[in-house]
């Protein structure tokens, strides 16, 4: 079997069971199990795999036919400009985040030195690319999540982004301030269409990062106390969530409240100033 049969096969494999990018996951795969780029299996398309190749390959597809995230059996996944370690420890981090860092970005602008809480940091994802693309940004992750912490830890020695870190339940008590932003990509699924999500997300992800428990509400009522005056709150919400979480700004005196859209066009940023 060569490259293009094995894409060709390997996608329709990953589509019958589910998949909604099927020929791109089987890439990646493929890739994976032989070292090379996306390009580089087409450029190769008409090479043979060995005995070997097809069992890892096999081993690979299978893993991803019972609903494991790509991410997870790659063992890393790209987020802005950084390549971070990834496991069922915490959320696959994902491009509508990446709008999160950008609007932390637009916010920070200017500032000297700004102090930052990355409230549910789970990966580090937000947390290290901050730093990265803000570089004198002093930066603290926190978690209520052991395990989750162990991989910021992972990506922190990774990158070589000295981000602080350290386990903490904002339910029961918010990280003293004053700090310049917050910014948190809480858990907003409502409980009641858990069931419902995605087997890849439902069945494979930690569902404490997933399942809402006021999370969202103690880092805007956390925020609104420990932001210095005209720091910046910046959230990820779910479907549907923007205009009752913006009202809640405003509600508690924030000022400049605004949504952002993420890629697919969906509400999916709120921010406001204290």
């Amino acid at each position: 079997m060569n490259l293009q049969a094995a894409l060709r096969d390997g996608a329709e494999r990953l589509q019958a069971s589910g998949s909604q990018t099927a020929r791109l996951d089987a890439e990646l795969l493929l890739g994976h199990a032989l070292g090379l780029t996306r390009t580089g299996l087409y450029a190769a398309s008409d090479r043979s795999l060995d005995d070997d190749e097809r069992d890892v390959y096999e081993r690979l597809l299978a893993r991803r036919e019972r609903h494991e995230p790509v991410a997870y059996i790659l063992g890393e996944w790209g987020f802005r400009r950084l390549m971070l370690a990834t496991d069922r420890r915490a959320l696959v981090p994902r491009p509508e985040t990446e709008v999160v860092v950008e609007r932390c970005l637009a916010l920070l602008d200017g500032a000297a030195a700004p102090r930052v809480l990355d409230v549910g940091t789970g990966s580090g994802a937000i947390a290290l690319a901050i730093l990265d693309e803000r570089p004198g940004a002093l930066v603290t992750g926190v978690d209520v999540s052991r395990e989750a912490l162990e991989l910021a830890w992972e990506n922190r020695r990774r990158t070589g982004l000295e981000v602080g870190l350290d386990r903490r339940d904002v339910l029961v008590g918010f990280p003293p301030g004053p700090w310049d932003l917050v910014v948190s990509n809480p858990p907003y699924v409502d409980r009641a269409e858990f069931a419902a999500l995605m087997p890849d997300i439902r069945d494979w992800e930690p569902s404490v990062a997933l399942v809402a428990r006021g999370v969202t509400e103690a880092v805007i009522d956390g925020a609104t106390e420990a932001l210095r005056p005209r720091g910046a709150l910046v959230l990820e919400i779910g479907d549907g969530q923007a205009a009752a979480v913006a009202g809640e700004l405003r509600r508690l005196g924030f000022r400049d409240v605004a949504v952002t859209e993420d890629l697919a066009g969906r509400p999916r940023v709120v921010e406001g100033r204290r």
